[in-house]
């Protein structure tokens, strides 16, 4: 995933980097290797050093000279620098050469591939999300998906890379790719046969009217393209009259700094602190907000929860600092560290946490993690859950110092993350674990399908998601070809748990329809019409 930079980044994009640890690297890597040794015989202590950061140099000479078996120089000079960076906070990261053009594409253009964004934790390929309007969406493939085999073999365990996770899964648009998950929750290996295709890299997920005087717009990340489909998607919703406004953040992870300010910027009047950095090095940075926004006093609700991040909390933040709109969902990620990209001259980078963000009223928006300790850190979220913080705000704890005051004298909560005004929790009505069983197998999606390219004359009278919402009727022949498609992959069918979890089920497979037929404004129509917080940003606005 693209981490965000801050917006010196232009400035000193082809800079060396700036910290002691780059310079150590960089003399390693010419004279460590490349030169004479800078001791004698087989010991790597040699003649005493007058600094302790001399033992990087003399340990990879050593290593070139006497290790038993050739060597990869540049493989272990970016092993190095990886471990070096690994001990540090969790969003520092080394990018090979090979690698980083591929790691910007999500937050730039199209592409051929299956269209997931991942991380490589503890040697295991993880979903971070299925790009909206990508085959992987499509299919089912999730946030916390783990990848173990690509076209029958294992990517598990094998020290693989994210070049190696690019060429597995890239491929001519029409192609195909058998990917084997573990899913949490699932005993099974989940198989899902995925052809390729374009895709496209929007941000802007769906705008629509959800009444006569009700807009909502859902973004699924701070891209190049982000501010400019943003602000066509709201001209849009206001020449249909347009008077009140959803904004979406819900799982957006984050990206562009200066998009996510430009768009905040729209919001607010003139001369407005959207954010400031600073950290050890790096003197304070304030970002103002200008005059002319397109929505600076319209009612606004911001709806955020444990998977926005990053940019999504720094607008969010803003907005709720300012007193400019209501926040409404559950405590947002808690990535609040600025990252400075410089680029070695062989085309890598670095990418470096120089800053913290904080929102206007000074709160810092980084959650807590321990250094070295990124696994703990990635799987906070699942701590949340088991914690019972996603069902109830009351299990969430805060500091006196975390406390903040708006300049309405509005209390709000630093400490990690944005807590929302309002709390939606998770809704588990009519949950079973069939239903479980169904959403983690992806056979309600595959099912939807298989269903639609056979019967597509079904579907041909409706003329929108509107329309289709409300006369189209999931029945109970439906729900019985759903479940003997389900058991033929191995899913036995429960048809008591079936019967209860039967209007949530019903509710997938018409958005499952919709969303074949009019992409993701046919799912969002028919999934926000049941959604808890979408229910209370309405009530809110009325």
């Amino acid at each position: 995933m693209i981490e965000d930079t801050s917006h010196t980044d232009n400035k000193k994009k082809n800079a060396f980097l700036p910290f002691w640890f780059s310079l150590i690297l960089v003399v390693g890597i010419i004279f460590g290797i490349y030169l004479s040794s800078r001791f004698n015989g087989n010991s790597p202590q040699g003649k005493a050093s007058s600094s302790k950061s001399d033992k990087i140099t003399q340990l990879l000479n050593y290593i070139q000279r006497e290790y038993v078996d050739t060597i990869n120089n540049e493989r272990l000079v970016d092993s190095a620098i990886e471990s070096l960076l690994s001990s540090l906070d969790p969003h520092s990261a080394y990018i090979p050469a090979s690698e980083l053009a591929e790691m910007n594409e999500p937050l730039q253009g199209n592409f051929d591939g299956i269209g997931i964004e991942f991380n490589i934790l503890d040697d295991t390929i993880y979903v971070v999300s299925a790009l909206s309007g990508g085959p992987s969406e499509a299919l089912g493939i999730r946030s916390g998906d783990r990848i173990i085999s690509v076209d029958g073999k294992n990517v598990a365990g094998i020290k693989i890379t994210n070049n190696d996770v690019i060429k597995k899964l890239r491929g001519i648009g029409g192609t195909k790719v058998n990917v084997g998950i573990l899913r949490r929750g699932s005993k099974n290996v989940l198989k899902f046969t995925i052809t390729r295709g374009k895709i496209p890299i929007y941000s802007v997920d769906v705008s629509y009217m959800v009444n006569d005087e009700l807009g909502y717009i859902k973004i699924s990340r701070f891209a190049q393209t982000t501010y400019d489909e943003f602000m066509g998607a709201l001209e849009k919703l206001k020449k249909n009259g347009m008077k009140k406004l959803v904004l979406d953040l819900r799982g957006n992870p984050g990206g562009l700094l200066n998009i996510a300010t430009e768009l905040t910027d729209e919001f607010l009047p003139a001369n407005k602190l959207i954010v400031f950095t600073k950290g050890k090095s790096r003197p304070k940075e304030e970002v103002f907000s200008t005059s002319g926004g397109s929505w600076e006093k319209e009612p606004l609700v911001v709806l955020i929860d444990e998977g926005s991040a990053s940019a999504s909390e720094i607008l969010a933040g803003a907005l709720q600092d300012n007193d400019r709109a209501t926040i409404v969902g559950r405590r947002s990620f808690g990535k609040g560290l600025v990252q400075e990209q410089s680029d070695f001259p062989d085309g890598s980078a670095v990418r470096l946490t120089i800053a913290r963000y904080y929102t206007p009223t000074g709160r810092s928006i980084q959650k807590p993690y321990v250094l070295g300790h990124q696994k703990e850190y990635a799987e906070e979220e699942w701590d949340r859950f088991k914690h019972g913080e996603l069902l109830n705000s009351d299990s969430i704890k805060f500091n006196e110092k975390d406390k903040f005051k708006t300049p309405k004298g509005k209390i709000v909560y630093g400490g990690g993350g944005i807590m929302p005004d309002i709390f939606v929790g998770l809704d588990t009505t009519n949950r079973s674990n069939y239903l479980t069983e169904l959403f983690i197998s992806g056979a309600i999606n595959q099912f939807a399908i298989n269903y639609y390219e056979s019967r597509k004359n079904e579907f041909s009278g409706y003329t929108s998601p509107s329309h289709f919402n409300s006369k189209f009727t999931v029945d109970l022949e439906m729900l019985n070809l759903l479940a003997a498609f389900a058991e033929k992959k191995g899913l036995k069918k429960n048809i008591s748990q079936l019967n209860y979890s039967k209007s949530l089920i019903q509710r997938q497979i018409k958005a499952s329809f919709a969303r074949i037929v009019w992409k993701n404004e046919g799912y969002y129509f028919v999934m926000n019409e049941s959604d808890l917080t979408i229910k209370k940003s309405l009530n809110l606005l009325q």
